[in-house]
């Protein structure tokens, strides 16, 4: 068993609330201030460091909204990889491995975990960059399978439920105005006068009223 490591996020991250003004302009209200440690399931902390680094170019924060760091990012990731997904558990992993039509999704022997452990190393220093450094090398691997598992985990990590890890404070929710699971508006019919109704995000968690576990935490 190795020993924990930890990642030292914004304490934004843990429930950061964003509002807009009327003229529609985002204002961040910082329910925490300084730094929290949280503890890693699968990345080591310098791992987890360079994977932050990363996602923070691919989804960076600035005037529209925050950005994938205070937005957990990395630990949704985290967690998806510790979990079945990251075992490959659900994917058939036979050989052949070959090269395949798009529409067949990835055909390679690799698992998530392999294909991270492979990018990051790949990726060594990336943290330590300015961020124009960092821009041209994301440019130089933007056609790699690193990359593209990246930016794909990056956006969902912005807008899963709150529940996977990412999505803190559901400010990914609140910056294009998405108000949660709900199955039925039955009871906003006829009670807007014609106005733009805009609901608080509330995450599944929120509208059962008890927690709910993602599948990530399947054993």
């Amino acid at each position: 068993m190795r020993r924990r490591e930890f990642i030292t996020l914004p304490a934004s991250c843990l429930g950061g609330v964003l509002l807009y003004t009327l003229a529609r302009e985002p204002v961040r209200v910082q329910a925490q201030e300084g730094t929290v440690r949280l503890p890693l399931r699968f990345f080591t902390a310098e791992e987890a460091r360079v994977v932050v680094a990363v996602c923070e170019r691919i989804f960076p924060s600035d005037a529209s909204g925050p950005g994938a760091t205070e937005a957990g990012v990395v630990v949704y990731i985290d967690r998806q990889l510790a979990g079945p997904y990251g075992r490959d558990q659900h994917r058939y992993t036979k050989a052949p491995f070959v090269e395949s039509l798009a529409e067949h999704g990835y055909q390679g022997k690799a698992t998530p975990r392999e294909i991270y452990r492979e990018g990051i190393r790949q990726l060594a220093g990336f943290a330590d960059l300015p961020a124009d450094r960092q821009d041209e090398r994301l440019r130089a691997i933007e056609p790699t399978l690193i990359f593209q598992v990246l930016r794909r985990h990056t956006i969902e990590g912005m807008f899963c439920d709150p529940l996977h890890g990412g999505n803190a404070g559901m400010i990914g929710w609140q910056m294009v105005g998405y108000p949660g699971p709900l199955m039925s508006y039955r009871e906003q019919i006829g009670k807007q006068d014609g106005e733009a109704w805009q609901r608080k995000p509330v995450s599944l968690s929120g509208l059962l009223g008890r927690p709910v576990a993602g599948w990530e935490e399947e054993r």
